[in-house]
């Protein structure tokens, strides 16, 4: 049955209560007794104090008041506080008089206008103190609900901004792929065939990866290798490959065909530019408690440095929303005319924190 009663209904009945409870307090620490007649009186005050409070509530909910600025509804409110008020004491009054429940010494003659003026300015700064804590509350769970709603909508943009990123990678290294194969074609069908099987891996592993934010490096690297293994069809001994992997580093969570993304752009912006070919170099390891991948390959950036295509610029936008600023990503020339492209992720422990 309790759990039923709404929290608005349970702050009415104990915001009214400690009023009562403040009330014989004093009249206590003043006559240091409790009477009847006081009982009865905070009685009456309560059953007219929760349905006028209420009545005012619903005003204020009608009106839309909660969304006003403050310049318009101050003085709407204080009118309608005025209001209320004296209604409120017009009814209390007249109800002390009925039961003979009067405050006034009955030798002493008191106009009753007098005692319902006082009332109703007491009654006044009660309303204002119960549409002050109205007001503060609502104003914490606008902000409260602005904030989770806030949250919903990064999430929600996350999510579509990995899927979109996600479905143009796919599609992308594809074509690319299959370039590279038409090129074996009249030249080595035998190759060729094998260069089907590769891709054919490759595209299987993007497959099981599509709907993860996140895979482990060793799953990313098989994938790296086989396009790597393709690719050597194609350059033969003009490509180098070589890994330093940490192989603690093999269970660190990375984002789903970023390091094939990288690998591609090597070869397809670095040795395939090189009358001699090159190397590609992929190392991954552990520095200043961060995982640290670093991918070399033999070339110039030619002052494109600060110019990223769609995918490196994919890989930074992964990182961005994945890891926030806990992640970097840079590109740049290095001596030994070698292209330098470092990224640098927090370690799985830390991403529990």
């Amino acid at each position: 049955m309790l759990s039923k009663i709404s929290r608005y209904w349970w702050c009415q009945i104990c915001g009214w209560g400690i009023f009562a409870l403040i009330n014989i307090f004093f009249a206590y620490t003043y006559d240091k007794t409790i009477s009847e007649k006081l009982i009865i009186r905070l009685l009456i005050a309560l059953s007219l104090g929760i349905p006028i409070t209420h009545i005012l509530r619903n005003v204020i909910i009608k009106r839309n008041w909660l969304v006003l600025p403050v310049e318009k509804i101050v003085p709407r409110l204080f009118i309608c506080i005025v209001i209320a008020s004296f209604i409120y004491s017009l009814s209390l009054l007249t109800f002390f008089e009925l039961f003979n429940l009067s405050e006034t010494d009955p030798k002493k003659k008191v106009a009753f206008i007098n005692i319902l003026v006082l009332r109703t300015f007491d009654s006044s700064l009660i309303l204002m103190v119960w549409v002050l804590i109205y007001y503060v509350y609502h104003f914490f769970q606008k902000n409260k609900k602005q904030e989770v709603d806030t949250f919903r909508l990064q999430s929600l943009v996350k999510e579509l901004e990995l899927k979109t990123i996600k479905s143009h990678i796919n599609p992308h290294f594809i074509f690319n792929s299959l370039n590279s194969i038409r090129a074996l074609v009249d030249e080595n069908p035998q190759r060729a065939r094998r260069a089907i099987t590769e891709l054919s891996n490759i595209l299987r592993s993007s497959m099981q990866t599509e709907k993860m934010e996140t895979v482990p490096l060793e799953q990313e690297l098989n994938i790296v290798k086989d396009y790597l293994a393709l690719e050597q069809m194609r350059f033969e001994e003009r490509l180098k490959v070589q890994f330093h992997i940490d192989e603690d580093t093999l269970c660190q969570p990375i984002p789903p065909m970023m390091l094939q993304t990288l690998a591609e752009n090597a070869i397809k912006h670095g040795i395939s530019k090189q009358v001699n070919g090159g190397v590609v170099t992929i190392t991954s390891d552990f520095v200043d408690d961060h995982h640290e991948i670093i991918i070399r390959n033999s070339g110039f950036l030619n002052g494109n440095a600060g110019h990223m295509g769609f995918g490196l610029q994919s890989t930074q936008d992964r990182l961005n929303l994945l890891f926030g600023t806990k992640a970097t990503f840079e590109i740049k020339d290095i001596p030994g005319n070698m292209v330098e492209a470092k990224v640098v992720m927090p370690l799985y422990n830390s991403l529990a924190k």
